[in-house]
């Protein structure tokens, strides 16, 4: 079984067409989703489009569940309260009833997904030895997938690891290990690259990945659509 991981793409659509063009150059058997499908870019609908037609498994994150209204918008603060009341305004009928079948957690052949992490799926970030440490706690799951914090991260106990940069290969059988694919559309590990995960369930690997994409063509949509400049001027840094 073979597996595409993405998360976070928050409207991106260059950086979602990148990433699904380098997973079909060796087409895995299912594409899995952490969440955060919308919020901060200009494209959500078209990229909630894709996601439900491609994505075997997905799960809904923060600010999926702010555009649906499961959380209240005062949860947000500045420029991320800003994109999520924009996105409100555009998203189709179609998009806004795929976001609400989304839950924050799952599970998919054995592995525990969650969008944030196992103690609170929709906020709690894993970036620090604490909240990795309860997360693998709290789930018996030999693999764990979280997303929520952009940061590409291979952690096993006792807390061994941290950043993965791109071609950081796991051998899954020799440990229990906390992966996050880092961000598709907003990553936010100093690598301005879109960033997945492929693991091999058979093989008992994983691999993360990062692929180039126009970043300008994402940051004239921002900026076309009125959204505030910080979130153009972002991705070009990661």
């Amino acid at each position: 079984m073979r597996v595409a991981v993405l998360s976070d793409i928050h409207a991106n659509l260059a950086a979602l067409e990148a990433v699904l063009a380098a997973v079909d150059l060796d087409p895995p058997d299912e594409i899995w989703c952490l969440g955060d499908l919308v919020g901060y870019g200009a494209r959500p609908n078209e990229c909630c489009a894709i996601v439900r037609e491609r994505a075997t498994t997905c799960l809904g994150g923060n600010h999926d569940l702010a555009v649906r209204g499961t959380i209240d918008l005062s949860d947000f603060s500045g420029d991320a309260g800003i994109a999520a009341e924009w996105t409100r305004g555009v998203i189709t009928p179609e998009s806004l009833a795929f976001l609400e079948t989304l839950e924050t957690e799952g599970t998919a052949h054995d592995v525990a997904l969650y969008h944030g992490s196992a103690r609170d799926p929709v906020w709690e970030y894993v970036l620090s030895d604490e909240a990795a440490a309860m997360t693998l706690m709290l789930t018996g799951a030999r693999t764990v997938l979280v997303g929520h914090s952009h940061v590409a991260l291979a952690v096993a106990p006792p807390l061994a690891g941290g950043l993965a940069p791109h071609g950081t290969a796991i051998d899954l059988a020799a440990s229990r290990w906390l992966l996050n694919p880092g961000s598709v559309g907003q990553p936010r590990d100093g690598d301005p690259r879109a960033a997945y995960l492929r693991l091999e369930l058979d093989a008992q690997t994983a691999t993360f990945q990062r692929v180039e994409y126009d970043v300008e063509r994402t940051q004239r949509e921002i900026r076309a659509a009125g959204l505030p400049e910080a979130l153009a001027r972002r991705l070009e840094t990661g």
